[in-house]
């Protein structure tokens, strides 16, 4: 079974990446707007109760953290996906490095690019006809997150939430 961890951004920008995944991404019914933390990963040697307890306990002593979209941007020409681009921070970036634990594989295999994404599998004349068109629209935004939910993937492909972890910062 397929996990992951995720940060859901405040309602007012699920619905502004909507406009645009409604249209352009492939995954729009599978899972909402989000920002993945840590996914897809495998469990190894773990039942899912015993893993939610651990990362719950990891989660609790992280801080939350400022979510700050830049702009939109493309993982063209490796693919044709069109994201909205997240700043880069050291609360995200360790929350990440806590939540990696042992008994988490994996399966990603490239660089970590905090991001949302609104638009994916697309042609590239599809992707080319509308990424001047996304990158012209302003997505400056700033929110804080306080929360971070592990997902499983059902069989049938959407995913859903098993457990949320409050980010309270206690150590």
């Amino acid at each position: 079974m397929k996990y992951g961890i995720v940060a859901f951004p405040s309602k007012e920008l699920q619905d502004r990446a909507n406009t645009y995944r409604k249209r352009y991404d492939a995954h729009y019914a599978l899972i909402p707007p989000h920002m993945t933390i840590l996914g897809p990963f495998t469990l190894e040697g773990k039942e899912m109760k015993e893993a939610a307890a651990e990362l719950l306990e990891v989660a609790a002593k992280q801080k939350p953290f400022e979510l700050k979209v830049m702009r939109a941007s493309t993982f063209a020409p490796i693919t044709n996906a069109i994201y909205l681009k997240i700043e880069p921070n050291d609360e995200i970036l360790g929350l990440r490095e806590a939540l990696s634990l042992d008994f988490i594989k994996n399966i990603e295999n490239h660089q970590y690019v905090p991001h949302i994404t609104i638009a994916q599998k697309m042609s590239d004349g599809e992707h080319d006809d509308i990424i001047g068109q996304v990158k012209m629209d302003n997505f400056g935004h700033t929110e804080t997150i306080d929360r971070v939910h592990l997902l499983y993937q059902l069989e049938d492909g959407p995913w859903t939430v098993y457990e949320t972890f409050t980010l309270s910062g206690d150590e």
